[in-house]
């Protein structure tokens, strides 16, 4: 594999033009695949940062993500899916996109250069100490993920920097530094490809552990699930069926005495009632296991 700078020449590069459409493909899979086997040196890494994101969230503070571009939109993807897939309100873990709403439509460069927007959407985000923050830039150079990192650590916040290049500022600044080093690009210097994924895959990880130390999964399954959609209110219900061993109907009527809350609706279709769900589940700390296997 390529290594090095993001910026760097891949050995494949040259007359990448010339080849077969398959012979391209081919080549880049194996890019993204040679990508994703960086992942496994920072596993040690990628499991403090997930701890420190619990932790805050556990003592009732944020985790926030930030990033510019394609680091950016990585972070972006992992930090909207928390709210469907664990619960977790928006409000308790703000995103800090260089460019805004607008930079998503039409993504610009020079916002990634800009100290001062970084520093407004930190005040925006309004992280502070015992907050946490997971900040993201390929090259580990970034101005807008440099400035978000500097600042939020002047504020207590632990910060956790991803980048894709050893030795970069990001890696010397943050707190938790993740190193993913995926080298040069087959097209030169477009990190959406190999350090995007790498970036992508890991988050992925970070925020299914985050899910599990807050008792979010229990045996692989969404406990906490927020039921909006059609989809998710089958989901939920098949859930219930699962971990409690009761029939369709029986988690259903779980469901409509928990306002569609599976965590206390498993208890429920246990024996317990509504309120002693909540309090069982406020005594285990969220953590389904603890009170079913008492």
């Amino acid at each position: 594999m390529a290594t090095g700078s993001t910026e760097a020449r891949h050995p494949a590069s040259e007359g990448l033009h010339k080849r077969p459409g398959g012979e391209v493909l081919s080549l880049l899979l194996e890019a993204q695949i040679a990508a994703l086997s960086t992942i496994r040196p920072a596993l040690v890494a990628l499991e403090a940062v997930a701890d420190a994101g619990a932790r805050a969230l556990r003592g009732g503070g944020r985790l926030g993500y930030g990033g510019a571009g394609s680091s950016g939109l990585m972070a972006l993807a992992d930090c909207l899916e928390l709210a469907g897939t664990f619960g977790l309100p928006p409000d308790r873990t703000p995103m800090m996109f260089a460019g805004g709403a607008a930079a998503l439509l039409h993504m610009t460069g020079a916002v990634e250069d800009d100290p001062a927007l970084a520093l407004a959407d930190l005040e925006v985000a309004r992280l502070g100490r015992g907050d946490a923050l997971i900040v993201l830039s390929a090259s580990g150079t970034t101005p807008y993920a440099l400035t978000l990192a500097d600042a939020a650590r002047a504020r207590g916040v632990t910060v956790a920097g991803f980048a894709n290049v050893a030795g970069s500022a990001l890696l010397g600044m943050a707190d938790l530094p993740v190193l993913l080093e995926t080298g040069a690009e087959v097209v030169s210097g477009s990190t959406r490809m190999g350090a995007g994924t790498a970036q992508k895959v890991a988050l992925n990880m970070v925020s299914v552990l985050i899910g599990l130390r807050l008792g979010h999964v229990h045996d692989g399954y969404m406990v906490n699930v927020a039921a909006d959609n059609a989809k998710l209110i089958d989901r939920a219900a098949r859930i219930v069926c699962a971990v409690s061993r009761v029939t369709r109907a029986e988690a259903e009527t779980a469901l409509s005495q928990t306002g569609g809350a599976v965590k206390p609706a498993i208890l429920v279709a246990r024996g317990y009632s509504p309120e002693s769900a909540h309090a069982a589940l406020e005594w285990a700390d969220g953590h389904l296991g603890v009170i079913l296997e008492k």
